[in-house]
């Protein structure tokens, strides 16, 4: 699996540069990280927890920062046993680029998993990777704004926010129902 993006961090490249470097900062935006500590300047062991469909699992492992060209870019490399759910590891290449105050994170990541991680399909895996992806820099993007007072607008509300009730999604779906079986049935 591999995928591309970026983000635009509120902060000068320094700042953003320390943030991606510091312990505390990684744990807070890495979701379900337990723990997080640094082993050598280039180094830190994990814990963390993740969710992939059916399969839960607890991963003990480690991040390695290579390729380092201080405040502008280096790879990360995540490998990490979830015992009985298999393994996963990946490669991540994370660019700054300066923009006036701002910079732009861009990233490119190759993940694998293996065991029962790999058994339930790769588009469930795909999509957990991409979700952790992007929850990992919205929570890094609010976290470097907060640090610095600036307040990040809310997403802007959906068109028909009616539709994210439960009782309205049943009912949406009943009515698809019945008009696909009375097709069904006038196509007989």
């Amino acid at each position: 699996m591999e995928m591309s993006g970026s983000r635009e961090v509120p902060a000068d490249v320094e700042t953003t540069w320390r943030a991606l470097n510091d312990p505390e900062v990684l744990k807070a935006c890495i979701p379900g990280c337990e723990t997080i500590e640094r082993v050598s300047d280039n180094e830190f062991r994990v814990t963390m927890t993740s969710r992939v469909g059916p399969v839960s699992a607890r991963f003990n492992g480690r991040i390695v920062l290579s390729d380092v060209v201080a405040q502008k870019s280096y790879t990360l490399t995540f490998d990490g046993q979830g015992g009985a759910a298999g393994f996963a590891k990946g490669e991540t290449r994370v660019t700054l680029v300066a923009q006036d105050s701002n910079t732009r994170i861009e990233y490119t990541a190759k993940a694998q998993v293996g065991g029962k991680l790999a058994q339930i399909g790769s588009r469930l895996v795909d999509g957990a990777a991409a979700k952790v992806a992007d929850d990992f820099f919205a929570r890094f993007v609010e976290h470097v704004a907060a640090a610095r007072g600036i307040e990040i607008p809310p997403p802007p509300a959906k068109a028909y926010p009616f539709i994210g009730s439960m009782p309205v999604r049943l009912g949406l779906a009943a009515a698809i129902l019945v008009a696909m079986l009375l097709y069904w049935w006038l196509q007989r």
